[in-house]
């Protein structure tokens, strides 16, 4: 029903016109080529009006890689009036910071290839992962409090990364405002055992290699280059963060309530953003964010001990810089150009990246000529890419792009499809070792369980919202 109403709007841009549901306030809009468009439930499409029926809303866009979320779809962009809008929960999502932090390295496959198991193996027995993994660091209560108000800004104090480190992440790893006394006990005390732990799901850490190069002047600026070895962590907030949001559900929802509030869908609770209620939650979502940043970062750290353990060189001599880190789940308050008068937006972006163009000044000053990278993490045993944003992006997606490949097939459908087992042969045939908990993961996150992450690019690099940089190819995998 909903592909029906799709009207196109240029190049691999999709309109949903407001009359196309009663209750909806602004037009959406969906990026995504032809082949993109063809496996997108309708279900999702729907979800992604829900945010367009919200009060004080300015406007609402998906990602190609959009599917089936809590109240409104993983790939979703809302943005609602910094005055009169709203805050939601849902609209950002239970894993708050879910998000990338890649590494760049000195070194070639050639130089990887013959100790590639051992790497693997020093990778997955340094970093925990897993469903409740705990972490071999053991923070106090005031150590928690202070990660949670500071992020990157504490592992940099305790000397595991540096200040080009910290200058090379969005928001330098530290989101101003976050308030540890708005984070529940219960919160605290999930996250307390996990920071520097890579969880499970669609969790992963992975050590690729570039093979195509399709911007050799950005590339460059990014630290770049064709046969390169990279490294990209992918992980989030943990159970910490989860709570958060379970916390703040049932805070917005007896809101709702109490003040007679409605809608589209109940699991897509709100307040308005200038409530008390709606703050805590703020300070609160920081909070979480920041110890995703730290727990992403504190991982990569020890991604370079794993390196130096195998190569018997200090990581500095290995060339292992931080290329950048992004957030995928996250509400920030920016300024955008909407029918040419700047306004401040609640942004809130579920499964998508940021992708600010050259010259914001938000962008960190290394990568301000040429966009800020985007990192698309593609499905196990697939490619990922290395994008930068664009102006564009700014004008017509919210400073927005895809976050990943999107999810095409349930996990419960994919353990029936598919056999772990076979899977782990499947990708070692291609050159690729891979390591997980349990052999049910590797099943749950079988490549053909996502869709293809090479259309999902392709359709934000020809609507314009990103631009191809690099592609790279995963050669060892670790996985909760």
């Amino acid at each position: 029903m909903w592909k029906e109403k799709l009207q196109k709007d240029g190049e691999a841009r999709w309109k949903i016109p407001k009359q196309s549901r009663e209750g909806m306030l602004v037009d959406t809009y969906l990026f995504g080529n032809e082949s993109i468009v063809n496996t997108i439930e309708d279900e999702s499409i729907q979800q992604l009006t829900n945010l367009a029926m919200l009060p004080g809303v300015v406007g609402a866009v998906a990602m190609p890689d959009i599917h089936i979320g809590y109240g409104v779809p993983i790939g979703g962009v809302g943005a609602y009036d910094h005055e009169n809008g709203i805050i939601s929960v849902g609209a950002v999502g239970f894993d708050i910071n879910c998000g990338i932090y890649a590494l760049t390295t000195g070194l070639t496959l050639d130089d990887v290839k013959p100790k590639l198991d051992d790497l693997v193996n020093a990778l997955f027995k340094k970093i925990p992962a897993g469903v409740g993994s705990h972490s071999k660091l053991k923070l106090t209560d005031d150590e928690l409090d202070l990660v949670l108000e500071n992020g990157v800004d504490w592992l940099v104090e305790k000397g595991w990364l540096t200040e080009e480190d910290k200058e090379h992440m969005e928001e330098e790893g530290k989101l101003e405002g976050a308030d540890a006394t708005k984070v529940s006990d219960k919160a605290k005390k999930r996250g307390k055992p996990e920071l520097g732990t890579l969880g499970a799901g669609n969790h992963f850490l992975e050590v690729q290699v570039v093979e195509d190069v399709f911007d050799d002047e950005t590339a460059n600026a990014f630290g770049l280059e064709h046969g390169q070895v990279t490294v990209m962590i992918h992980s989030g907030s943990r159970g910490l963060g989860h709570q958060v949001a379970t916390d703040y559900m049932q805070v917005m929802n007896r809101y709702m309530k109490g003040h007679g509030l409605s809608t589209p869908d109940s699991q897509l609770v709100y307040a308005p953003a200038q409530t008390q209620e709606a703050q805590d939650y703020l300070a609160a979502m920081k909070a979480a964010a920041n110890f995703g940043f730290a727990n992403r970062a504190l991982m990569a750290s020890w991604t370079r001990e794993a390196f130096q353990d195998v190569f018997g060189r200090d990581w500095e001599e290995l060339g292992m810089k931080t290329l950048y880190q992004v957030c995928h789940n996250i509400l920030k308050l920016e300024e955008y150009n909407v029918e040419g008068e700047k306004r401040k937006l609640w942004v809130h972006r579920k499964g998508a990246t940021r992708a600010l163009g050259p010259g914001n000044p938000l962008v960190p000053k290394a990568y301000r000529e040429v966009g800020q990278p985007v990192l698309i993490a593609g499905s196990m045993g697939t490619s990922s890419y290395i994008l930068a944003g664009t102006r564009k992006a700014e004008e017509l997606s919210f400073g927005s792009s895809c976050h990943g490949a999107g999810r095409q097939m349930s996990r419960h459908k994919a353990i029936k499809e598919f056999w772990g087992e076979k899977v782990k042969e499947s990708l070692k045939e291609k050159g690729i070792i891979a390591k997980a908990t349990h052999s049910k993961v590797l099943a749950e996150e079988a490549p053909g369980a996502y869709k293809n992450v090479d259309l999902v690019v392709e359709s934000v690099h020809l609507a314009g919202i990103s631009k191809k940089i690099v592609r790279v190819s995963p050669v060892g995998v670790v996985k909760g």
